[in-house]
């Protein structure tokens, strides 16, 4: 938690609700997407991961879409110097890659637990800077052993006695590519466009996509969406809408370094809510692989290498993913 410098004029105090409030609100953010891998996990008893992707995407930017609304109407932002060819190119290529990489994640989840899932998905943070190295962008020396560690830990916690990854593991781990692609992209478009409106466009793009595969591959009829409905609600209107919301409100008063690390809890809760929830329950070799990579995503965050799921923006504006 950021605390401001108490000076020693009393008309210089700094105020430090703001920073307080900021970090309070990213670390309910970061239990709002831990607990996102229960009703994940549960959604898959009534139906298939094509037809959750769509209904929760589709959902969630359909929540966004007032915010946006009211935030035009009640505040002057200024405009982006891009046109409507660059949010379409933008949102459909970033939407294509969470599409991807939510469908691995999806498929992976019905054959490995909740919390195992949050570990590895959350090595996204370790891969950004390696992938970025081709597009010219330097990895400082602690992401180096920020991955050594990683690999440690994906080891510890996905591979069997024999040295074979089990199947859900492999899936998860998949889709984390495709999450630190997706950031990449996100960090080329953000100077251009507006965060808001292109976290919207992402999401219904992913929704629509994983709507088109549903339909071929899974054929969804309304009895499954009426199964898991409370799942759709949850992952939609909280973790999709309500998450990046808070996000956005969290990071306007926190440094950026700091907000990386809190949000790196969120694997975490994903742990935590997979033992309250569905009774998950962890081997010792297992445990000591999710410190392991929990190390990892700290370490390779401490350079200010902050890479976050989806744009954020402050007073409008997004900020860089760097």
């Amino acid at each position: 938690m950021i605390v401001g410098n108490q000076g020693t004029a009393p008309v210089t105090e700094p105020d430090t609700r703001r920073p307080r409030n900021g970090s309070f609100i990213l670390l309910l953010t970061s239990i709002i997407w831990g607990s996102s891998f229960v009703p994940q996990r549960v959604a898959m008893e009534s139906m298939r991961p094509f037809t959750y992707t769509a209904a929760r995407f589709l959902l969630g930017a359909a929540v966004l879409l007032p915010v946006l609304f009211l935030r035009n109407r009640t505040k002057q932002t200024e405009s982006r110097a891009a046109d409507l060819k660059t949010y379409l190119f933008a949102g459909l290529l970033c939407g294509s890659l969470l599409f991807l990489g939510v469908s691995f994640q999806q498929t992976g989840i019905q054959y490995t637990e909740a919390g195992k899932a949050g570990f590895i998905s959350a090595l996204y943070v370790v891969l950004v800077p390696l992938l970025g190295i081709p597009l010219g962008k330097r990895a400082n020396s602690t992401v180096w052993l920020g991955v050594l560690l990683a690999v440690a830990g994906v080891y510890l916690l996905s591979f069997t006695n024999q040295f074979r990854i089990e199947r859900g593991d492999l899936f998860v781990l998949m889709g984390t590519l495709f999450w630190a692609a997706h950031i990449l992209t996100l960090d080329r478009f953000l100077p251009k466009v507006d965060g808001l409106a292109l976290a919207i466009m992402q999401f219904f793009a992913a929704g629509f996509l994983a709507l088109i595969a549903a339909l071929i591959f899974e054929k969804p009829h309304l009895a499954q969406l009426s199964a898991g409905l409370w799942t759709i609600l949850y992952s939609g209107i909280l973790v999709v809408g309500g998450g990046y919301t808070l996000q956005v409100l969290g990071q306007k008063s926190v440094h950026p370094t700091i907000a990386a690390l809190i949000m790196s809890t969120e694997s975490v809760f994903a742990v935590l809510f997979g033992w309250i929830l569905l009774g998950e329950l962890l081997s010792l070799r297992e445990i000591t692989g999710c410190a392991v990579m929990f190390a990892a995503v700290v370490i390779a965050q401490l350079p200010g290498q902050f890479a976050r799921k989806i744009p954020a923006i402050s007073d409008g504006q997004p900020d860089s993913i760097n």
